[in-house]
């Protein structure tokens, strides 16, 4: 059998690139994943919180808009999780007042910046962020944040069926094991947009500004 690289070769792969107008969505960087001892805690997520400040303050000194996602369900038991919180009732922890909810330190949302408050996977489901993004000209969306194979690859999905050019910054996104993280970047990179490096990404960052009129 040969390796997913060589089957996937000529199929999938194509390059998008950044656009003329990025904004950087952080999802989902709270304390659930990197509490040790948390049942959500997610190793690749602590080494991921603490390599993304280089790419927020990029994307902050050059202009780029940063948006931050937290889950937060605020009906009784959940219920505004609907099944996702019966298929996965870990996420009840994410309620107001639970030290796990709150945004891991040092990649917290600066004054200013928007929040969007979800319930699902997805930064787009159920939520305007699409609507924002649409209405201040936002033709890229870079990823960072938490997990790999679920927040991240949904986001991802629905960024690219929203219209925007997809961009996840490999070393600012964690799973809680390699496996899950190593296959869904495989995915996104292949069928959905590209995984890019750090450096790369503050390299494509440092481009919008000097393009600027």
């Amino acid at each position: 059998m040969t390796s997913a690289e060589a089957n996937y070769q000529g199929v999938w792969g194509s390059r998008i690139g950044f656009g003329r107008a990025p904004a950087l969505l952080v999802v989902d960087f709270l304390k659930a994943y990197t509490i040790e001892g948390a049942p959500l805690y997610a190793p690749g997520v602590v080494d991921a919180v603490a390599r993304t400040p280089e790419l927020l303050d990029a994307a902050r000194s050059n202009g780029i808009p940063v948006i931050h996602t937290r889950i937060l369900y605020l009906a009784d038991n959940c219920a505004d999780g609907g099944i996702w919180v019966q298929k996965a009732p870990v996420m009840k922890a994410m309620v107001e007042g639970n030290v796990l909810a709150e945004f891991c330190e040092g990649v917290e949302p600066a004054e200013g910046e928007l929040v969007i408050v979800k319930q699902y996977a997805s930064a787009f489901f159920g939520t305007s962020l699409a609507s924002y993004l649409h209405a201040r000209g936002i033709d890229t969306v870079v990823l960072a944040g938490c997990s790999t194979s679920g927040c991240i690859r949904a986001s991802a999905v629905d960024a690219v069926q929203h219209g925007f050019r997809t961009i996840v910054v490999r070393d600012c996104v964690g799973d809680r094991h390699p496996d899950p993280h190593n296959a869904n970047l495989f995915d996104i990179d292949s069928k959905y947009g590209d995984v890019i490096s750090l450096g790369e990404a503050i390299a494509e960052i440092a481009k919008v500004k000097s393009d600027c009129p």
